[in-house]
């Protein structure tokens, strides 16, 4: 029996001299000598009695042998469940409870902390670190590099991610073969990678960004990647000459463009920018095409699904979309009481139907069933519009809707108005709890670099502009919006943060 995800995204490689990662100390790591590492930490998995469809829990930082044990579980049937290497111990307690691993990797500094989880949780403890250091990686070394493949078909689990969890306990997403597969062959095709491409990488790969999106397009396309361990301005740089694509989120294209060594010169060759994981800002967009001549390509995706959609490679990127459906994908605007599909060019609840769209949620078989129809339609809790041509606009989240007086208030489409005005780099609007009128708007601004925002003028032109019911009645200024590793903007933090705004 064949092992469905393994066979097409490593082992056409095995053997293989060609590079596969450009590593920050200017090592070059050759597919063969990955897939190497690969098989000694697949033999190392079943020392450890690591059996198919057992979990592997991962809190270490991004290095080659973290991505080596990825496709380790791959070969040897684990499930992958990587983990935000920002979550503490506290943290990290639910989800090692929650999944049940087999297996704990986690780096040789946290080992006396979270041994006790793994001992609750009746698991084993390992631990590995950037340079592969840590009693796993030793034990892989005892091994031989050859490996056989555990049979596994398309519907088996091959990952378990953790959403982030900021409106209730954290979802396990299982990710089977196929969902990881369709999606990597979508993209490959969407955004026409081959294995002349090298890949400019410096997201995390504990989320489906920088582990499925990035890694896995490259593995099937056969490129190469520069692995860099973190956005590092410099480092960023001095990479891209040598790269000709780069997938990031906005904060990565804010940062290069606050910089004057980004110049249009600089980025010339590159063939592709690609965005994600957060909304781009339609000024960031310009921007970038005025500096450079390219047009970043925005796309939309979720850890339930991967990827659903994306602008054109070939033809127009619409800034303040997501573009359109990818092949084989479906997706349709809905009534978020009813379900009812609601007419082209109305706001509702975006869901969506694919082989990208996730098995269900681990161990919560209600909340499956309530978000995964019968139909195979996910129902993501975005809100959305579908143009007239078929372009998908992501207002918000179903939770930021902010209700007024009985009116629904889109916070997107005032956070759209408010950046555009002078001195605003950026917004956020949320609704806070008013006594009168069950919420109301608040406006969260950032000035640009050295420049400060006329509360004033903001007023008079949200006047002019905004029915008043949508008018922000607090305008807070702060230097940064709260973010989460991947760049998205912390509303429920902001809404903590300004709950008494109308009270008293």
């Amino acid at each position: 029996m064949a092992n469905t995800l393994y066979d097409a995204l490593f082992a056409p490689h095995e053997g293989k001299t060609t590079p596969f990662l450009h590593m920050p100390d200017g090592a070059v790591i050759s597919h063969a000598a990955f897939l190497e590492t690969v098989g000694r930490m697949s033999n190392a998995l079943k020392s450890l009695n690591v059996d198919p469809g057992d979990r592997v829990a991962v809190h270490v930082e991004k290095s080659a042998q973290a991505l080596a044990l990825y496709a380790a579980c791959v070969k040897s049937g684990a499930v992958f469940l990587p983990l935000n290497t920002g979550y503490t111990p506290a943290e990290l307690a639910y989800f090692v409870d929650d999944s049940k691993p087999a297996l704990f990797v986690c780096d040789p500094v946290e080992a006396e902390a979270l041994a006790a989880i793994a001992a609750d949780a009746e698991c084993t403890l390992h631990t590995m670190g950037s340079y592969g250091e840590g009693s796993f990686f030793d034990l892989a070394l005892e091994f031989s590099p050859v490996s056989d493949s555990a049979p596994r078909d398309a519907e088996d689990i091959a990952a378990l991610l953790y959403t982030s969890g900021t409106t209730g306990r954290s979802k396990g997403a299982m990710l089977t073969q196929n969902n990881l597969l369709s999606n990597a062959e979508a993209l490959v095709a969407a955004w026409q990678f081959t294995d002349s491409d090298i890949l400019l990488h410096a997201l995390p790969i504990f989320h489906t960004h920088g582990l499925f999106v990035a890694t896995n397009t490259v593995l099937l396309s056969g490129g190469s990647m520069i692995f860099l361990p973190k956005f590092d301005l410099d480092a960023v740089l001095a990479a891209l000459p040598k790269a000709t694509t780069m997938m990031g989120v906005p904060t990565f294209y804010t940062r290069l463009l606050d910089d004057a060594r980004f110049t249009g010169d600089l980025a010339s060759h590159m063939r592709l920018f690609i965005s994600g994981s957060a909304p781009l800002l339609a000024e960031t967009h310009v921007q970038f095409e005025q500096r450079t001549g390219h047009r970043i390509l925005e796309r939309y995706g979720m850890t339930e699904t991967n990827m659903n959609t994306s602008n054109p490679y070939d033809g127009e990127r619409r800034a303040g979309t997501v573009g359109l459906p990818l092949p084989g994908v479906a997706v349709k605007v809905c009534d978020p009481e009813t379900g009812v599909q609601l007419p082209q060019g109305e706001i509702g609840v975006l869901w969506v139907r694919g082989p990208n769209v996730f098995k269900g949620y681990w161990n919560m078989p209600e909340k499956t069933r309530e978000e995964l129809r019968d139909d195979g339609f996910f129902i993501t809790g975005d809100l959305a519009l579908i143009d007239g041509d078929g372009y998908v606009q992501i207002v918000g989240r179903g939770k930021d809707l902010i209700i007024s007086g009985g009116y629904n208030i889109y916070p997107k489409e005032i956070e759209l108005f408010l950046d555009t005005l002078p001195g605003v780099r950026e917004s956020a609007v949320i609704g806070a709890p008013h006594p009168d009128f069950g919420e109301s708007v608040v406006a969260v601004l950032v000035p640009e670099t050295g420049q400060s925002i006329d509360i004033a003028g903001v007023e008079a032109a949200v006047r002019a502009n905004l029915a008043g019911f949508k008018r922000p009645r607090v305008i807070e200024l702060v230097d940064a919006l709260p973010r989460n590793t991947m760049g998205k903007v912390q509303k429920a933090q902001l809404r903590t943060q300004y709950a008494d705004v109308f009270q008293g």
